[in-house]
């Protein structure tokens, strides 16, 4: 198994309880850290990680280290964020199956689901952003699971503090630039002091959006299954039939299926105004992506060379 290991206090707990278990079950635990690139302290967080996993070797844990630096930079205008984390998962990926697992463990737990369902919240987000992050997720063969999702945030500064482990300090987690860590170092704090129970009520708001979600796609499901083509056209009488909600459910599952990646909010809000039952159409979906209409069915096109 692999676990995610940035050197700071959730992946350094984790990493630690999953080679003592490990241990006892005598399996092996692969430690898969990122170079970022972005801070000057980079370098040493990887040297620490070296020296850390090197010294529990010596002790008779069955852990290793496998490592990658991150290359390129964001495109102008791109979220810095949304750009490390896309190539952290990419990364991470592509360590697991060179290691050979495929259970991959990350750390984030109650308290980092509470803040993405905040923030999921304050960007409009629909059933699927408002679900957060799932306990565990399969992609392309790898399991993607969060064993401590459940545990508050003081679970693992008690472990922590019990075993007497160092991490790392990452200064960019005072950066109040980034969103997460404006409503960790300003809003979570008079949240917390006014809604002690904040951190769980949030969490179990995720949870209940993701049951919604998955009601959601099983509907979905059902009201494509006689409308969609062998092509991936989308046939507009038969849609058109739907109520409006489940109009615009089955229109985002279908651009999701065929594109690859969620329906631009504009994009959905002039399909469900402006699709008429016949003739010739067109809709641009940002990116290069279009919506089509022609012979009385919905399709999506590609950018030219993109595979979709």
């Amino acid at each position: 198994m692999a676990v995610a290991f940035s050197g700071g206090r959730d992946s350094l707990a984790l990493l630690h309880a999953t080679c003592r278990a490990a241990q006892a079950l005598d399996l092996q635990v692969v430690a898969l850290h990122i170079h970022h690139g972005l801070l000057p302290e980079a370098d040493a967080w990887l040297q620490a990680a070296q020296r850390l996993c090197a010294r529990w070797r010596r002790r008779g844990w069955p852990v290793q280290l496998r490592w990658a630096r991150l290359s390129g930079q964001p495109a102008p205008g791109d979220s810095l964020e949304a750009w490390a984390r896309a190539g952290r998962h990419a990364a991470l990926a592509a360590m697991a199956a060179e290691a050979g697992a495929s259970l991959l463990l990350l750390a984030h737990h109650r308290r980092d689901q509470a803040e993405t369902f905040i923030l999921q919240a304050l960007r409009g987000g629909a059933p699927a952003g408002l679900s957060a992050m799932p306990r565990q997720i399969d992609r392309a063969g790898l399991v993607w699971a969060r064993p401590w999702l459940d545990q508050p945030r003081r679970a693992i500064d008690a472990y922590v503090q019990r075993h007497r482990l160092q991490p790392v300090d990452d200064p960019s987690n005072a950066d109040d630039r980034l969103a997460r860590n404006r409503l960790r170092l300003q809003l979570w704090p008079v949240l917390e002091a006014a809604f002690p129970h904040a951190e769980t009520s949030l969490a179990a708001a995720a949870q209940r959006a993701q049951e919604a979600r998955a009601a959601l796609d099983e509907l979905a499901a059902l009201d494509l299954a006689p409308l969609v083509d062998a092509d991936g056209g989308l046939a507009v009488a038969g849609w058109r039939d739907l109520s409006a909600a489940r109009q615009a459910n089955a229109l985002r599952a279908w651009w999701a299926a065929q594109a690859g990646h969620s329906a631009p909010l504009a994009l959905v809000t002039r399909l469900l105004a402006e699709v008429p039952a016949q003739g010739v159409a067109r809709w641009p979906a940002g990116a290069g992506w279009w919506c089509t209409l022609r012979a009385g069915r919905l399709r999506v096109v590609a950018p030219p060379g993109d595979a979709g």
